[in-house]
């Protein structure tokens, strides 16, 4: 979950470091380090605990520049957040190491090197690394040799990039089951873990291959496989924007990102719903083929993701489809067994969640008819993994609590619903509301963004507690839940979400005037026996917060609401999770919390 990037030119590659881990910071920000090598040839290292910005001031007192460096933004794995286990980890003078990933067998290396007379100076397993690759060295390896040798020892997932005076015209990469990607410049050339780092100096990348190891230099880039032999990987030309490093006129990354919904919403509609019409083409010839043959899915997700499959389901049983949905950390160490013509579904914003890409690459032997990844992130590996893929279009999204990246998800999978239908009959009239319920989307986005001064007031009523409940039923049960997620993520309040009919199962015991309970109040089918519930809520003093459709009446006492208006059935769970964001980061502001970068967490969980 931690940041790589990396640098060689003629040039002080200093600004493009610094710059290249604020775009990376959303992976970590323990702690951030860079190791440059000076006009002396020895690699100079400084580390800060904390956010890039404390690195960069230590840094600009120094003075130092160079044309050759690794850096390295952290988020906590092995070792507690602190100046000596940020990266990167070196060995002496010899060579240093920065690192993404979790090594499984660090402790007996560890040992094994204590033996042999290293010392360590951190509990991180990167150390462990660095002087692995410094005893390659010290008898005699290039540093080529020395990674590709300390990488057959190495049990468990990584991405590093290793740097040494003592062979200093070249950087050496390699990756097992984290992504790393080159960047290709004229003379210099960049490594990093994300291509947002390095937007700023090229749009030309190299994607690398498990097991690939690369030696970069400034006049070129060679790749290896993980059979050692010489490779040509695909260049290509990465069409994201680096936009989204600025927040412009808002005051965080999160707000700006709920904010661009409405947009984001129609990009990711564009070009596949004409006049009432959904165009299949749109999502690749081999999704069709794939469709036809499908009679059950399964969706395998995490986070913000699992929930956007949870609400699938609903549209997708709803039509005839049945439909699975898990956990993936649950998922890939099970045994599961996989009913014919199953297709499996797998959702993730970055396209490098760890658990969904283990489930998968294990769905393979597993009898699946194919995969499908709905994704945000076009050179992920979950896309390059999987058999087609649907792109989201919902640009950067740099705040760690994911808001536009669900609601075009959601998108993403109610226009699947729509091509699913169609195989079980779907009428062109039926399709025509369908469709013509997702065109009117973002303007009714827009119109729920205009509440935004009437949700922070609304906010206020949390700003003296410290738990909450959601409740929803249907699909908006798993909106719940999101909603539930966003307030724990950012505002730190302990906050659970149930569908409503569980209140006498249990939670109903929980509530009380200190315990803000939260509900969307659709005008759908389940509509009054929600309101039943919530009058159960009312009995024992509970405090309520509502959102509910215009054509809705109430009829309940000292309650707080919100009323939504043109709400359509279809869409109505992506358009009333847009307050709840809102919700739950005017309460995170007036909790006085890091709203783009919460304590503990990180935006792309690319280990265990």
């Amino acid at each position: 979950m931690c940041g790589i990037v990396g640098a060689i030119a003629d040039r002080n590659v200093l600004p493009i470091l610094m710059e290249g881990l604020q775009r990376l910071e959303y992976r970590g920000y323990d702690s951030a380090g860079v190791a440059i090598r000076d006009a002396k040839g020895e690699l100079k290292r400084f580390r800060a605990l904390g956010k890039v910005a404390v690195l960069k001031e230590l840094v600009g007192h120094s003075n130092i520049s160079g044309d050759l460096g690794i850096a390295h933004t952290r988020w906590a794995t092995h070792g507690v957040p602190a100046e000596r286990n940020a990266h990167p980890q070196m060995s002496g003078v010899r060579v240093a190491v920065v690192h993404n990933g979790i090594i499984e067998n660090h402790a007996e290396l560890r040992e094994q090197l204590l033996k042999l007379g290293y010392e360590f100076t951190s509990e991180t397993d990167t150390e462990v690394i660095a002087h692995l690759m410094a005893s390659k060295l010290e008898s005699g390896r290039s540093l080529f040799d020395a990674v590709v040798e300390t990488a057959a020892e190495l049990e468990g997932a990584y991405a590093l990039a290793a740097a040494s005076p003592e062979d200093g015209d070249r950087i050496v990469v390699t990756r097992e089951g984290s992504p790393l990607v080159i960047g290709l410049g004229e003379g210099e050339n960049f490594i990093a873990s994300d291509v947002a780092a390095l937007l700023q100096v090229t749009r030309k990348f190299i994607f690398l291959e498990e097991g690939d190891v690369a030696e970069v230099r400034r006049d070129g880039v060679t790749v290896f496989d993980s059979g050692g032999e010489e490779v040509v990987r695909e260049v290509k030309e990465s069409l994201l924007s680096s936009d989204g490093a600025d927040k412009g006129p808002y005051a965080h990354y999160m707000l700006k990102e709920i904010f661009e919904q409405p947009g984001v919403i129609s990009e990711t509609l564009e070009g596949r719903i004409h006049r009432g019409r959904l165009l299949e083409d749109s999502f690749g010839h081999e999704t069709k083929a794939l469709l036809d043959r499908t009679k059950h899915v399964q969706i395998v997700a995490c986070g913000t993701s699992y929930h956007a499959g949870m609400v699938a389901r609903y549209w997708l049983e709803e039509i005839g489809i049945p439909c699975s949905v898990e956990v993936a950390s649950e998922y890939r160490y099970r045994k599961v067994v996989v009913p014919d013509g199953t297709l499996l579904i797998t959702i993730s914003q970055s396209g490098e969640t760890a658990d969904t890409l283990a489930a998968l690459k294990g769905s393979r032997s597993q009898g699946y008819i194919g995969s499908l990844t709905v994704c945000n992130v076009p050179e992920s590996s979950l896309v390059r993994e999987s058999d087609v893929c649907f792109m989201t279009r919902a640009g950067t999204e740099i705040g760690v609590a994911s808001t536009k990246a669900f609601t075009t998800q959601l998108v993403a999978l109610r226009l699947l619903t729509v091509a699913m239908a169609r195989r079980q009959g779907l009428s062109h009239e039926q399709e025509a509301v369908m469709v013509n319920e997702l065109h009117a989307l973002p303007r009714q986005v827009e119109v729920v963004l205009q509440l935004a001064d009437s949700i922070a007031k609304m906010a206020q009523g949390f700003a003296d507690k410290q738990n909450a409940l959601f409740l929803g039923r249907g699909p908006f049960y798993p909106v719940a839940m999101e909603g539930a997620l966003k307030l724990k993520e950012i505002s730190y309040i302990h906050a659970e979400a149930y569908p409503a009919g569980e209140l006498k199962h249990g939670p109903l015991a929980l509530v009380d005037a200190n315990m803000p309970v939260v509900c969307a109040l659709p005008d759908d089918p389940l509509l009054e026996k929600v309101l039943s519930n919530l009058q159960e809520v009312r009995a024992r003093g509970g405090e309520l917060f509502l959102f509910s459709d215009h054509k809705v009446h109430i009829g309940l006492d000292h309650y707080r609401n919100l009323t939504l208006s043109d709400i359509y059935p279809g869409t109505a769970p992506i358009v009333y999770t847009v307050p709840l964001q809102l919700l739950a980061y005017y309460v995170a502001l007036l909790k006085g919390t890091d709203v783009d970068q919460p304590r503990n967490l990180a935006k792309s969980v690319t280990v265990e």
